[in-house]
């Protein structure tokens, strides 16, 4: 199991270039890059400065973080959202990362059948020019109760409709425990359409009532990891886990405590079901 760190983490109070810096240092195997801190660093690098850093580096990206609202959306906005796609896909073909993480919209007044449709055809339509530049698409449900698609088997469903090669989904724990993903269907699940592992843990709290600065650490919370991570060895996936939080709390350490704590935290869990 390939070990990632997710720039969320650090989001408030670090860059681009320290990230990765701190990220090789520690050994990690690869990084998923969030397009604002991409950005941010562009402006004051080119290009070639982060091919040269991950030619010289053992550090790899994974994935772009992230096309967010893809769904229902008017035709300005998704031209927009296709235009960033087809940038994205032309820097991860220089930059050999591969992956984009895609969120659905939130508070839309749909059914079920409604939204599985237009996240389908949605799917699809990415999909068709993330193809012409072989990158793939993760999509990722959101674990809160006004999101569009926010369990496991309604993410697992439309992406099995999709049905293509390149367009797979995010395992996110706090998302799974969040609105209380069965585990049965992950248990049912072909490893190969997760194409991204996101680890984390959460404060106790009911169902529909966690937000993202209620994450923890890995090991630290209530999420049964134990059980995910013993799920996941069963059904064969061993691809990669990448630490992301979003705690307001974690922000204001210095860049480099939280990416030692992250590492280690996360090893600790991991390593009773994996090798790293």
């Amino acid at each position: 199991m390939k070990l990632c760190f997710n720039e969320g983490t650090t989001m408030k109070n670090s860059t681009l270039e320290l990230d990765l810096e701190l990220c090789n240092k520690y050994r990690y195997d690869l990084i998923e890059i969030r397009v604002d801190q991409l950005n941010s660093y562009l402006e004051r690098h080119s290009l070639n400065d982060l091919i040269k850093f991950f030619n010289e580096h053992q550090i790899k990206p994974y994935s772009f973080n992230t096309l967010e609202f893809v769904t229902f959306r008017d035709a300005i906005d998704y031209k927009k959202i296709k235009d960033d796609l087809v940038y994205l896909c032309e820097t991860g073909t220089k930059i050999n990362c591969r992956n984009i993480v895609v969120v659905p919209s939130f508070d839309v007044p749909y059914t079920k059948r409604q939204i599985k449709e237009e996240t389908v055809r949605v799917l699809n339509d990415l999909a068709d020019v993330a193809e012409k530049y072989h990158i793939n698409l993760a999509f990722e449900f959101v674990g809160y109760p006004n999101c569009s698609v926010n369990t496991f088997e309604q993410a697992y469903e439309i992406v099995t409709a999709v049905n293509r090669e390149n367009v797979g989904m995010v395992l996110d724990c706090f998302h799974f425990h969040s609105m209380n993903s069965k585990i049965e269907a992950l248990k049912k699940a072909d490893p190969n359409k997760i194409f991204i592992f996101h680890i984390d843990d959460a404060e106790d709290l009911p169902v529909g009532a966690l937000r993202d600065n209620n994450r923890l650490w890995p090991g630290d919370g209530s999420i049964d990891l134990d059980l995910i991570l013993k799920t996941l060895k069963e059904i064969g996936y061993d691809r990669m886990a990448s630490v992301e939080l979003f705690r307001e709390e974690y922000w204001k350490w210095e860049p480099e405590k939280t990416i030692k704590v992250a590492k280690e935290k996360t090893e600790a869990v991991i390593k009773k079901y994996f090798t790293t």
